[in-house]
């Protein structure tokens, strides 16, 4: 896998007590259910990626696999 060292890190993690979206030490998108904090990341993604800049979204305590093309 090729690294990217400019890409934006988005991470789906706890605080205080909920999930919530991580972005440069700021946290917002806080919810009870995981899915929902790991909804609206990948909405922040999909924006980010819609106006050319690389992206990684990342869950904490799942374990990702990457697929190459």
């Amino acid at each position: 896998m090729r690294e990217i060292r400019d890409r934006i890190v988005i991470t789906v993690a706890r605080h205080d007590g909920l999930w919530a979206v991580e972005h440069e030490g700021a946290f917002s998108d806080h919810s009870l259910d995981k899915e929902e904090a790991k909804a609206a990341a990948n909405k922040r993604a999909r924006a980010s990626q819609d106006q050319g800049r690389p992206c990684l979204v990342r869950v904490s305590g799942e374990h990702g696999f990457f697929a190459t093309t």
